[in-house]
């Protein structure tokens, strides 16, 4: 027996690698967020459903151009927006309801490495979210312009801006020029509207798809201010309870 027991390698406890760490607590939360409904409603079934809506009917003046050249990189906002902001802040708000985080929080799973899983999770759902935006847009008419390079730049600067209640989305999705163009609003607040990430994310989009411009700069300046500042207040401040 003792020449059996020789034969085995000894044990070795301890934690996994952190990427790998990573990578299986981020496929736990994308299979998760695939099954909530309600989240799977949120993500993407809502942004489909407007730009369905927006396209046909003509609810909004949106000045010169073809409704769906001016819906569309409004509608990947959107998208974006759902993905980053409040799908996150439900999904965090059930997991510490029900005890999820405080478990999370006895492995060796960091705060930093959780905040990773769940940016690694966001952006494998804005991915299929773009992918089915676009696949809904192109039948209706849209003929983007600008390259894919400058589109993804502005995406995945805007990511990582996590929020904390659905009313905050509510207020960008009326103020962040998703759906509303932001000269409707008073010229003196259009500087401090294009400052909001959501501003900046859909006058970014809709400057590349829409206009055919380059890299938007000043406006991936201000996603990146926010989305610095965001993770690092997670990181700082998450609780596990």
């Amino acid at each position: 027996m003792t020449e059996i027991a020789e034969a085995w390698p000894p044990p070795a406890p301890g934690a996994a690698p952190l990427p790998r760490m990573v990578l299986a607590q981020a496929g736990l939360e994308l299979r998760t967020l695939l099954r909530n409904g309600e989240q799977l409603v949120l993500t993407l079934i809502i942004p489909v459903l407007l730009l369905a809506a927006f396209s046909q009917e003509d609810l909004v003046s949106y000045g010169p151009g073809r409704r769906i050249d001016f819906l569309v990189p409004g509608i990947l906002a959107l998208a974006v927006l759902s993905t980053a902001f409040t799908s996150q802040a439900i999904a965090t708000g059930f997991e510490r309801r029900y005890g999820v985080l405080k478990r999370l929080g006895t492995t060796p799973l960091s705060r930093r490495g959780l905040i990773a899983a769940k940016t690694l999770t966001v952006l494998a759902v804005e991915v299929l979210q773009s992918v089915l935006i676009v696949a809904v847009a192109l039948p209706l008419g849209w003929q983007p312009h600008g390259g894919a390079a400058a589109v993804a730049s502005v995406i995945l600067r805007a990511e990582a801006t996590l929020a904390a209640a659905n009313l905050l989305y509510l207020v960008m999705l009326g103020i962040g020029g998703v759906v509303f163009p932001l000269t409707k609003f008073p010229a003196a607040a259009q500087p401090v509207l294009r400052l909001l990430p959501a501003g900046a994310l859909s006058t970014g989009l809709r400057s590349v798809l829409q206009y055919g411009s380059g890299l938007p700069v000043r406006d991936l300046l201000v996603l990146v201010v926010w989305a610095v500042a965001g993770i690092a207040l997670a990181a700082r401040f998450f609780r596990w309870e």
